[in-house]
């Protein structure tokens, strides 16, 4: 065992949260800090590359390549579920769409906190002191921020009729998903610098790496938390780094923050004995608090992605499928930053009501010019443009659990996709959306063929099926660790993101979202660390 120096803080994750978190707690020299990464530094050039995260999900130089348990919602298949490990977390692999949410989000993790620190209001002062917007300062958008929320540098014509379309079908134009509304179709704003895509490491870690009082360690894994066993009192972490295990402590005062995710903060708890009473007992663990709710209330975004044959219009699949058309890719590239090496996964946005009974956009579309069988596969040889479609307010529920002590044993993941009536009900309404925006007149010069699922899907019964068939993550696990009241049983932490039952821990990332937000989950992740920071620096 090697003893290390005290901390004031010490984080754990070097992702979305945990970067910001290093920064924003250095920022006073007083307070030593500490950042634990299990992944590498993020200095592999796909990282960085827009397009390389196809080079980087399921790559153990950046992705802990976790796989979930066989669904029964799509029809027995197990999926990738990508998570980072590396220096940026999943802000290193993801899909770069800056993307807040609707107010109804927010007014009901007031309403499941009881807290209105977490209100529209004031989480949209939090998401524009971190924001470098592309255009002027408004009343939605700041300007000087570490993260930089660009335009796409590219456009594809397929993508313009597709947003013609959805126009004709009663979708508004927008220019800004983020006020709150997201209501309309248009381009994703991307966090990208210059053409390079912009993780946390570099917007927020970077400069904080030359204060004296923060120390990073990289490729270390934590085994648990140290916590006694009387007090309750969180007072440091075990890791294991070349082999050797560490133990680092903080100062009386001081407070673990556990940043890992929706996954590894869960599998960090529940090896320290924090969780399901008769969950660890299973596995030997002696129970330090028992808290029900540790890996429960997991939430994602299931897309469908349709894909259709067109005519007459170039897609990426016939530009990327021969050699000229690579090396025009490459050097318009090297040479402006831009082009689908520039681009994010997806280009094109829409969100939509899937029937007139939501109360808001409850779909997001992420349109794409190009169309494959599934991830890491060659592009289809024929003209294709794909539209994945996916639940913005999902009710399913699932679980995330260790299955051993050992940290590198993957969990059992179980999204419990599609186990309801409701969201059943909406992906049938959402793959008959998607075909009454193709068939209108935008599109209809290039002959729209629905390649996947296919026509013959036409019923309720055969539509859950076909969605069964094609469905997928989009990345975005949130809840297993809820925030919530303090008569809320499966409630894991208080609004103020404090483990229940445990001093001087805190849990500071996706996982502390009572319920998912209406898109893209990379900035609510930020915005909840911005909070947090607010939290442990106030007087």
């Amino acid at each position: 065992m090697t003893q290390t120096s005290n901390y004031d803080y010490i984080i754990i994750g070097a992702g979305s949260a945990g970067c910001m978190l290093a920064k924003r707690l250095t920022e006073n020299p007083n307070k030593k800090v500490l950042l634990i990464e299990a992944g590498k530094s993020d200095n592999y050039i796909w990282i960085h590359i827009p397009v390389g995260y196809l080079y980087c999900i399921d790559n153990p130089r950046a992705d802990w390549r976790f796989k979930t348990v066989a669904e029964k919602g799509l029809n027995g298949r197990s999926l990738l579920y990508p998570r980072g490990r590396v220096l940026g977390g999943c802000s290193s692999i993801n899909g770069m769409i800056y993307m807040r949410g609707q107010v109804g989000d927010y007014e009901s993790w007031v309403q499941a906190t009881g807290d209105d620190a977490w209100s529209w209001k004031n989480a949209l002062k939090r998401y524009k002191s971190f924001e470098d917007y592309h255009s002027v300062a408004n009343q939605w958008h700041s300007k000087g921020g570490e993260w930089t929320v660009s335009k796409q540098r590219l456009r594809w014509p397929i993508m313009d009729r597709f947003k013609d379309a959805a126009v004709e079908a009663g979708i508004p134009a927008s220019d800004d998903f983020n006020r709150g509304d997201n209501f309309g179709v248009g381009y994703f704003d991307v966090s990208q610098r210059k053409g390079w895509r912009l993780n946390t490491s570099k917007a927020f870690l970077k400069d904080a790496m030359k204060r004296n009082n923060l120390t990073v360690v990289t490729e270390a894994v934590v085994t648990k938390l140290k916590i006694d066993p009387n007090s309750k009192n969180c007072y440091g972490v075990e890791y294991r780094k070349n082999g050797a295990i560490c133990e680092s402590i903080i100062t009386q005062n001081g407070e673990v923050i556990l940043s890992a995710g929706a996954i590894g903060s869960v599998q960090i708890l529940e090896r320290s004995g924090i969780g399901a009473a008769a969950h660890l007992n299973k596995l030997g663990i002696p129970v330090v608090a028992d808290l029900p709710g540790v890996g429960e209330n997991l939430q994602d975004h299931l897309q469908l992605r349709i894909v259709y044959k067109v005519n007459g219009i170039k897609t990426l699949n016939t530009k990327a499928n021969s050699l000229f058309g690579k090396l025009m890719i490459g050097l318009e590239y090297l040479l402006k930053r831009s082009g689908p090496m520039s681009m994010a996964p997806s280009q094109l946005g829409a969100f939509a009501y899937s029937s007139p009974e939501q109360k808001s956009a409850n779909v997001e579309y992420h349109v794409q010019p190009l169309s494959l069988e599934r991830f890491g596969e060659d592009l289809h040889s024929f003209n294709a443009f794909t539209a994945s479609v996916c639940n913005l307010r999902p009710t399913s529920r699932g679980s995330v659990h260790i299955a051993s002590t050992d940290p590198e044993v993957p969990p059992n993941i179980n999204p419990n996709y599609l186990s309801t009536d409701e969201d059943r009900k909406v992906a049938a309404e959402s793959l008959r959306l998607t075909r009454n925006i193709v068939r209108q007149p935008a599109l209809a010069p290039y002959s729209p063929e629905e390649y996947k699922p296919g026509m013959q899907y036409q019923s309720d019964d055969d539509l859950v099926k076909a969605a069964g068939d094609i469905g997928t993550t989009i990345f975005h696990p949130v809840g297993t660790c809820k925030m919530g009241r303090a008569d809320d049983p499966m409630a894991v932490l208080d609004s103020e993101l404090r483990v229940r039952g445990v001093a001087h821990l805190r849990v500071v990332d996706a996982s502390a979202m009572p319920v998912i937000t209406s898109g893209n989950t990379a900035a609510p992740t930020m915005m909840i660390a911005e909070r947090a920071a607010e939290l442990l620096t106030r007087e």
